[in-house]
């Protein structure tokens, strides 16, 4: 397969950048109170800067009593105080600036915070009344209205639907703190809106926009057929709740604000059926979405090249730029899920595993090969905090500290998303590795400090290096066109020339591969390889190698 992508001389930044995803509970913590900060985020910019990123997107700091780690709001329009303040905020941003980092931020749209002044006020109003209406209330079935409106399930586990002292019930597809609002309401358009505006007025680069495949509902509420497990979205067609057609007019009115901004972008989390993601894609909508495909395909050869031929095709065929994402804030770290057997269930092996299957090393080895894919591709690469340091799942985080929602609302049944949210480390040693001069929210293992920044730091053949060396390169070889060549060189092999001429070839298979006749120096590798002087690579098992092509002086 080949794609040759219409090309510019200068693409805007999000088409082919690097973002890193700062959790901004675990990245840092500036204050001392044992959960990361604005004022922790300040102190590490160097660190960013210096590793090599474009831009950095941070999850919610809004105001929000953290039921959901942040992702239920209070206010939009300010920042939480545990985290710091308006004023932090906007310093940081300038700061950021200064050091060529942009700045993204989280927007969540599909719900608020049971917290939010809306929702109180809904509380105190009558059933039917104004209020009531910019969330989602309706009377229950049955004689009495004791039964929920529908049979929908919350992604968190249980029932979606939650009823009030007067009888209604509300919608929440997430946790109960997380009403849903009602997109067919004018004051909640024209609301989001003004907060787009709030914050492009601030100097933030761009949004990233959560749920954003949710928002609109079929208000008649038929019943699903069937229900999604814990922690997914169902990919239906004419799902009752996801993917809506009606979602994209509310796209466009947002993209038709950011384009009176200069060189602004937003992208969706949006969980989709590949064949749907071109929609939200189109010229007058989102500038990007994440592609989840390649974070859910095992590791295979031939599944990883279908992956990236649909997913680098799909996007051109609209005149965009894929994403590469192995990690978030909502997954196993790819560094655990790696090292674990094709087809595990990850979400249920956190708590049930059989645990002895993991092989660590593995996972570690294959993380570095994955990188060095990712970061070759056309497109941006968006990073989760921790991955540059290898860091692993933290999967027996005591049940007394789990903070997740889906620890409760799965009755006790998944373990939820913490494993992937423990703070960083940052040095060799101390209560905290660095992290701040308090207890973090949620504890470290003792293996942190080995792994740690500090650790890493002078390493020349540590995951930190390698991603330092990684993103410089790439800027010189795989960021000037977005063309895109497969070739074949075993069944093992995912192998692609860029435009640049440089290749990258990854060995998924768990024998070492002959490659004949290879044209090109090795520029980088995630392990050690030889070229023998006859133009032989020899490829070990789980590795990647990237080639530069030989040039010759006319």
């Amino acid at each position: 397969m080949s794609i040759a992508a219409p090309s510019t001389d200068v693409a805007p930044w999000w088409r082919r950048g690097v973002v890193y995803q700062v959790y901004i509970r675990s990245f840092a913590d500036g204050s001392g109170d044992g959960t990361g900060d604005i004022a922790g985020l300040r102190s590490r910019l160097n660190y960013l800067a210096a590793l090599g990123v474009d831009a950095i997107w941070i999850t919610p700091w809004y105001p929000s009593p953290l039921h959901d780690g942040g992702y239920d709001v209070a206010d939009y329009r300010d920042i939480c105080a545990r985290f710091g303040t308006l004023a932090e905020a906007e310093s940081l941003i300038d700061e950021a600036h200064e050091l060529g980092i942009k700045v993204l931020i989280d927007l969540v749209p599909n719900h608020t915070s049971v917290e939010h002044r809306w929702f109180q006020a809904a509380l105190s109003a009558e059933p039917g009344s104004a209020e009531r209406d910019r969330y989602i209330f309706r009377r229950g079935k049955g004689p009495d209205g004791s039964e929920p409106p529908s049979n929908w399930r919350s992604v968190f586990g249980g029932p979606a639907w939650s009823r009030v002292d007067d009888g209604d019930w509300y919608l929440h597809l997430f946790d109960v703190t997380q009403p849903d609002l009602n997109w067919e309401n004018s004051e909640v358009t024209e609301e989001f809106l003004d907060i787009f505006a709030f914050w492009l007025d601030r100097g933030v680069d761009g949004m990233r926009v959560d749920v954003a495949h949710g928002l609109v509902k079929d208000l008649t509420f038929p019943d699903i057929v069937k229900s999604a497990e814990v922690l997914t979205s169902e990919q239906l067609a004419n799902h009752p709740h996801w993917d809506r057609d009606g979602v994209h007019d509310i796209i466009r009115s947002w993209r038709s604000l950011l384009d009176r901004y200069d060189d602004r972008m937003m992208v969706a989390e949006a969980w989709v059926h590949p064949e749907r993601l071109p929609l939200y894609l189109r010229p007058d909508e989102y500038h990007q979405s994440f592609n989840f495909d390649l974070l859910d395909t095992d590791w295979d050869a031939s599944q990883f090249t279908a992956t990236i031929e649909s997913s680098a095709g799909a996007a051109a065929d609209v005149g965009a730029t894929t994403t590469w994402v192995l990690s978030n804030h909502d997954v196993m770290r790819h560094a655990t899920r790696y090292g674990l057997p094709t087809a595990t269930p990850w979400r249920r092996w956190l708590l049930d595993g059989p645990h002895d299957i993991l092989d660590a090393l593995l996972g570690a080895r294959r993380a570095r090969a994955a990188i060095l894919l990712t970061l070759s591709l056309p497109g941006a690469a968006y990073l989760y905090q921790g991955e540059e340091l290898g860091l692993p799942e933290v999967w027996d985080l005591p049940e007394d500290v789990l903070d997740d929602p889906t620890w409760v609302l799965s009755e006790h049944k998944v373990k939820g998303r913490d494993g992937c949210r423990v703070p960083i480390p940052w040095s060799s040693s101390g209560p905290s590795f660095g992290f701040g001069s308090a207890k973090p929210w949620l504890p470290q293992p003792a293996g942190f400090g080995a792994i740690s920044v500090e650790a890493q730091d002078d390493d020349p053949s540590s995951m930190l290096n390698l991603y330092r060396t990684a993103l410089a390169l790439r800027k010189k070889w795989f960021t000037e066109d977005e063309d895109l060549e497969m070739f074949d060189v075993g069944s093992d092999v995912v192998a692609f020339t860029r435009g640049s001429g440089a290749r990258c070839l990854l060995n998924m298979g768990d024998t070492p591969v002959c490659i004949d006749d290879v044209e090109g120096t090795v520029l980088l590798s995630s392990v050690r390889v030889e070229t023998s002087i006859e133009g032989h690579l020899e490829l070990p098992a789980n590795a990647a190698v990237w080639l530069a092509p030989i040039r010759t002086d006319s």
